[in-house]
């Protein structure tokens, strides 16, 4: 391969990858993809080649490593998917949610503030909210690959955002109790 294949700007990320562009990805044959993508780019090989191709392999590595990035991620995946449709998930500015789920939020919260000098009590909270995690992401890949539901999908991917940051959270915490 050429490092001109993977300059396309034109291609999606899916496509650079050679990947279905959905939201489901099996993460072990992106991770193939991107190692193979990556050697072929890397700036090293291109280390005699002319100054112009050096800049070439050096746009081409940054965009692979970028769409890898986007594509790991189920947030960013999921966003890039959505933005992809021409759908922007207003994250920034739409803070309506569902209140039940407010509500969970402000639990998460407390829970995680009464454990905050708690080791232990924090890694408990930890698999409850990736189970919600993961929960949430299946969501995401029945309203994007299946219903093509667009619209859920945004509010699906806000509060994935929320469930995230929580989890940074509890890991702050974890992190910062360790050192």
């Amino acid at each position: 391969m050429s490092v001109d294949l993977f300059a396309d700007f034109q291609q999606d990320h899916f496509a650079l990858f050679s990947l279905p562009r959905c939201f489901k990805q099996d993460s072990a044959l992106l991770d193939q993809r991107w190692r193979a993508a990556a050697a072929q780019v890397h700036p090293d090989r291109f280390a005699s080649s002319s100054d112009a191709e050096k800049r070439v392999a050096l746009m081409a590595a940054t965009r692979v490593n970028e769409a890898y990035q986007t594509l790991k991620s189920p947030l960013a995946r999921a966003r890039y998917l959505l933005s992809l449709n021409g759908i922007d998930t207003a994250e920034d500015t739409n803070t309506s949610m569902p209140l039940d789920f407010l509500m969970a939020q402000m639990e998460w919260r407390e829970a995680i503030a009464e454990a905050r000098d708690d080791i232990d009590a924090l890694e408990r909270l930890a698999p409850s909210l990736r189970t919600e995690i993961r929960d949430l992401e299946a969501e995401l890949a029945l309203a994007l690959d299946e219903r093509h539901d667009f619209a859920a999908a945004a509010v699906l991917v806000r509060k994935l955002r929320f469930q995230e940051k929580l989890d940074q959270e509890i890991g702050d915490a974890i992190e910062a109790l360790l050192f």
